[in-house]
């Protein structure tokens, strides 16, 4: 297998144990659902990650590196701080990433004993706080923004929709996404001395 093979098969079942770890469970994962989801055998599971502790660590680095790209991506576009704010907003709390939210659930309550995986899903958190706490103190030298602590809106707007996207991951029918976007839009528009139309 020429190294770029090994690569793309690399990515591919990475790829893959992010889509059975989300469908299934950490704790109901084992390195033959992802073999067999890959379509490929145990032993090229295996040679790729010793162990399935390796194989989940690297697999929710994976993750944590897909959201980090998606973030940056919106961070460095020469958009306004309200439309960066808008697009920081949609990819936080998109409406389909209910198997996502699973996942990292999944993920915040292993880093509770695993410390490879608090590190990567500290990373995550910590890269989102700060890029929207970036956007806000971006809007508020513009004067868009009406806030006197960016840093800290940025953590209470992330730690609002984290806790709903619980909510809605583990009791879908409880909270409608729509009143959980709403929710949002109100808290968001409150910390920033917007109107909620602002934020459509």
């Amino acid at each position: 297998m020429t190294r770029r093979a090994a690569e793309v098969r690399l990515d591919a079942l990475l790829r893959t144990a992010c889509e059975v770890i989300a469908a299934r469970g950490l704790a109901n994962t084992r390195t033959a659902d992802v073999a067999q989801a890959a379509g490929v055998s145990q032993a090229l599971v295996f040679y790729h990650f010793a162990t399935k502790e390796r194989l989940v660590a690297q697999a929710f680095a994976y993750a944590a590196e897909q959201d980090l790209t998606r973030l940056d991506a919106v961070l460095r576009c020469t958009a306004t701080p309200l439309v960066k704010l808008k697009k920081l907003l949609r990819l936080y709390a998109a409406p389909g990433r209910s198997r996502s939210w699973a996942m990292w659930i999944d993920g915040w309550s292993e880093s509770l004993r695993t410390p490879e995986l608090e590190k990567v899903s500290r990373r995550l958190d910590l890269r989102r706080r700060e890029g929207l706490g970036e956007v806000i103190a971006a809007g508020v030298a513009e004067g868009v923004f009406s806030c006197d602590d960016p840093a800290g809106a940025g953590w209470r707007i992330n730690a609002l929709i984290d806790g709903l996207a619980v909510q809605l991951a583990v009791h879908e029918r409880v909270i409608p996404r729509r009143q959980l976007t709403e929710w949002v839009r109100l808290a968001v528009a409150r910390e920033l001395g917007l109107s909620p139309a602002q934020l459509d």
